[in-house]
Formats: C-alpha cells, structure tokens, sequence
C-alpha cells in the first residue's frame, strides 16, 4: 500500500511539474521583466538602457490620448456587459426544446470560429462610405437619412466597432452559458417545477446560481476582452480618425512599434494587468454582495 500511494505522489509531481516550468518560463518570468522593463527608456533595440523609476508612469498618466484610448475601451466594455443578459436568455431558450436548436446553436457559434482579420476586413467593406452594403440596404429601405460615415465619424465609429466585436463574441459566450445550463442536474429542474415554480422562478432561483461560475467566467472574460481589443479597430479603422477609435492595446503596440518606446509600452502593459485585475474584484464584489444577497430576500 505504501508503494501504491508513493507512485501516486510521484505521478502527481511528475504531471504537475511541466506545466509549473511552463508557467514559471511564459507567464511569471516574463511578468517580472515587464516589471523591470517598465522602469527603463529602453527603445527596443539598444542594447543598453537607463533605470528612470516612475517617470514612465508619471509619463502615461498625463498622456491625454492613452486617456481617450481607454475611454474607448468603455464603450466595448459596457455594450458587451449590456449583452451578456441577452446570451444568457438566448443560452435559455436554445437549452429547451426548441425546434432546430442545433443549427442555431451552429450558427450563433459560427462567426467566433471565423478569422477575426477575415471579419474585421468584411465589415470594413460593409460599413464602407463609397459602395457599402449597409448603406445600399438604408437606401433601398428608403432611409437615406441614416446613411452616415460609420467609420470616420468620431461620434458613433466606436459604437459601429463595438458592433462588430459583439456579432463575433456573443455566440461564444452563448455556447458557454448552454453548456454549463446543459451540464446542471435535472431533477433538481424537475422538482422545482413540480413543486410550481414558475419559468422566471426557475431561471432565477436555479438555473442563475447553478451556473453562477460561468457567469463569473464570462463576466471577467468581458473585462479582459474590452480593454485588450485589438484586431478589430486595427484592421477596420487604425485607430483614426486620429485616435477617435484606438485602444488602450492598440495604442500600446504603437508607442512600442511605432514610436520605439518600449518601456512606456511595457508600463502600459502593467496598468491594463492591474485594471483587469481590479475591475474584476469591483464588478465581483457587486454581482455576489448586492445582486445575489438580494435575490435571496
């Protein structure tokens, strides 16, 4: 018995022992350079640089442009938060017995698996000023009015981005939410409804808390996806008209690639890690301290 139980402690340390070297290698050793990194006026190719402490950050705090950046991730960032009832809903009804549930659950999924650069191209040619289909569709419903410069035009081309980022990620988040509904136990479903509870009753009462982790999962991927958006202002728009539609990342990759700063970019990369990290602790706290504590009243 004391051999069994010491090759399973081996097991257990040989199975855990790779993926600890490639945490350690890609995830935490990297994270502490960008520490250091982040505290230099290293350009990317010298190859010395000087230690300037906190004038980085001093530096990216009075940087207005970072500032209208972020700003931009917020409109990503509430316009999916927005939507995630809506997913849940939908996760809801493809979870019942629905008749051609399957190729809709194929084609909710089907733009998540499609290139994001492919989409972002596509709807570039979409919302097109000159021969764009969006437009010819207002004009053929006689809604010529509507017609605007979707992608030049400060005001909404965020908005139209954004757009564009929930047609490609809502199907993921649906497909999440539907398996979790899917891997619940169903005769706890089946006494709730016998006892009569009613559809909402059902949904918030049982099916919310049961599948209360991928709500947390998919509410802090909204958060990391927000402010690391990247491919779709980069291809659509880069970033103009002037910075109306760059993000935090977007404008992070530039100052490293475009202007040779990389110890700015690497500061910039500390403070999106500390902003994911926070705002997922407030929106956790909200969700589980006030929303859940009230529905138990």
């Amino acid at each position: 018995m004391g051999s069994i139980a010491r090759q399973r402690q081996v097991f257990i340390l040989t199975a855990l022992l790779i993926p600890v070297i490639l945490l350690v290698c890609f995830v935490v050793f990297p994270g502490v350079d960008l520490f250091r990194l982040s505290a230099t006026n290293w350009d990317g190719l010298a190859g010395d640089y000087d230690f300037i402490g906190l004038d980085n950050y001093i530096r990216m705090f009075q940087d207005e442009n970072l500032w209208l950046s972020l700003k931009n991730n917020m409109v990503y960032f509430f316009i999916h938060l927005l939507m995630i009832p809506v997913e849940l809903a939908f996760a809801v009804v493809l979870n019942s017995k629905l008749r051609g549930a399957k190729f809709y659950k194929t084609m909710v999924f089907m733009p998540y698996i499609i290139n994001g650069v492919a989409i972002s191209y596509a709807f570039s040619y979409f919302f097109s000023p000159i021969n764009g289909a969006f437009d010819a569709v207002l004009e053929v419903l006689g809604l010529e009015a509507l017609q605007r410069s979707w992608l030049s035009d400060p005001g909404i081309v965020n908005y139209v981005l954004a757009f564009v980022s929930v047609w490609r990620f809502s199907g993921y988040h649906v497909i999440l939410f539907l398996a979790a509904l899917q891997s619940m136990p169903k005769d706890i479903e089946e006494a709730a409804m016998i006892d009569g509870a009613s559809t909402w009753q059902l949904f918030r009462y049982i099916q919310i808390p049961s599948i209360m982790l991928m709500v947390d999962f998919v509410l802090f991927d909204n958060i990391r996806g927000a402010l690391q958006v990247f491919d779709i202002p980069f291809v659509i728009t880069n970033g103009g008209p002037g910075y109306a539609s760059s993000t935090f990342t977007l404008y992070t990759i530039n100052t490293a690639f475009k202007f040779s700063n990389f110890g700015l970019a690497a500061t910039m990369a500390v403070a999106i890690m500390f902003m994911i990290v926070i705002i997922y602790l407030i929106q956790n706290f909200l969700i589980h301290k006030v929303v859940l504590k009230e529905g138990r009243k």
